[in-house]
């Protein structure tokens, strides 16, 4: 008797001292999820991204790829992780197809936004000692050319990338069933199978392309976007192209799951912003040719109840919509 009541004794007197009192966030490294392989455009940037975060909160920022199934596995881990404000993701634009494609049945809304951080255009991307020299030439091969004769690959079916090329084939008259779909789990084993000869097209944004094409192995025939990019002066648009505007990419930004305390959202909202600011990530996004665009979490909200209902239309057009 006389123990027990040392012991509850003791322990109100630890609980009544100031260092006793609960550690506040953060007391402990955090996860950010990466859906896609290492070397991609999104690990990139979540490793560039996250070093900053880490600086502002003073705490280790680990970044893990949870890969497979189209990014389907990393981003159904970001939605069902605990919601401590110790793991948190950065999503791609895929987080806003995965319903209408079947593949999951959770949408954005099942997340908390915190940041849109970067948004950026397709390129059409093939091989460099491959028979197409310009977009014209590589979209009437594909038009006259019986359906399977060449394949694509950098993502998975009705992943972003993927409905930017089938938009862009659309416009044209052509139907987007007309190339067939090599999944991979990102640009980096894409293009690794556009070397090896395995498919013809590898759709990505400029910067993941930028290594195949420094080395010699890729060009790219045109950039999905209103106006060329600054790191990229070389590669034309779309309208420059073909003369016909077309523009589309992929966009991503940093979640957390639904239901983490106000304090560790509130943190995580002003950590990332100044993250996104520091001239270390902004030197860094626009030397690796990134396009950088920030909205804050009703913003980001905003933006990814649109790209749902968004990318539900054109899914259902293209015939890649499972569900009403």
């Amino acid at each position: 008797m006389k123990l027990t009541k040392s012991i509850l004794l003791t322990s109100a007197m630890l609980l009544a001292l100031p260092g006793a009192a609960l550690a506040e966030y953060p007391e402990r490294p955090i996860t950010m999820l990466v859906s896609w392989a290492a070397g991609g455009g999104t690990d990139a940037v979540a490793r560039s991204l996250a070093a900053r975060i880490e600086a502002e909160l003073g705490t280790p920022v680990n970044v893990v790829n949870r890969t497979g199934g189209a990014g389907v596995i990393g981003h159904t881990e970001m939605v069902n992780a605990k919601p401590d404000g110790y793991t948190i993701g950065l999503a791609s634009a895929e987080l806003s197809t995965y319903y209408w494609s079947g593949t999951a049945q959770f949408t954005a809304k099942d997340v908390t936004p915190i940041a849109l951080v970067n948004l950026d255009a397709s390129s059409f991307n093939v091989a460099a000692n491959g028979e197409w020299n310009d977009l014209r030439t590589a979209l009437d091969a594909i038009s006259s050319a019986p359906a399977g004769t060449y394949k694509l690959s950098g993502m998975g079916a009705g992943a972003a990338y993927h409905l930017a090329f089938a938009g862009l084939l659309n416009s044209q008259g052509i139907d987007p069933n007309k190339v067939t779909v090599v999944p991979s789990q990102g640009a980096a084993p894409g293009f690794q199978e556009l070397a090896a000869g395995g498919v013809e097209i590898v759709p990505s944004s400029l910067p993941e392309a930028k290594a195949m094409i420094d080395a010699g192995q890729v060009k790219s025939l045109a950039v999905l976007a209103d106006e060329r990019l600054g790191a990229f002066p070389d590669v034309p648009t779309v309208k420059e192209a073909i003369g016909t505007e077309w523009a589309g990419g992929t966009w991503r930004g940093i979640v957390a799951p639904v239901g983490i305390p106000d304090e560790a959202k509130e943190k995580l909202i002003k950590a990332v912003d100044a993250a996104w600011h520091s001239d270390e990530f902004q030197s860094f996004m626009k030397d690796r040719g990134f396009g950088v665009i920030y909205l804050s979490d009703g913003e980001f909200g905003e933006y990814l109840a649109t790209q749902h209902e968004r990318n539900g239309e054109i899914m259902g057009l293209l015939g890649l919509r499972k569900r009403d």
